[in-house]
């Protein structure tokens, strides 16, 4: 089971991650979204196409784009299309 926490929160727990590039990425019903906000920060992977990134907001306090997720992944990524990946100080175990 891996399990991601914030601020001593749970974020998001999953037994069904998918590992890519040393980050676990959960699928999107496994994460508690009353702590996501969405953010405009967008990237662009060259294998896997473009992130949409979410702040955290817990108990008052942000972490900016600490989250992002590949809505439209390519056919490469494809395995974690519905899924959302952190990082910035987000603890996966």
């Amino acid at each position: 089971m891996a399990i991601a926490r914030w601020n001593g929160t749970v974020i998001a727990e999953s037994d069904k991650t998918v590992v890519v590039e040393g980050n676990h990425y959960f699928p999107l019903e496994s994460v508690n979204t009353q702590y996501l906000k969405p953010s405009d920060t967008t990237s662009r992977c060259p294998w896997k196409g473009v992130a949409k990134y979410y702040s955290l907001l817990v108990d008052g306090e942000a972490n900016e784009d600490a989250a992002w997720v590949y809505a439209d992944p390519s056919d490469a990524a494809a395995a974690i299309k519905g899924h959302i990946a952190f990082w910035k100080g987000v603890e996966v175990t």
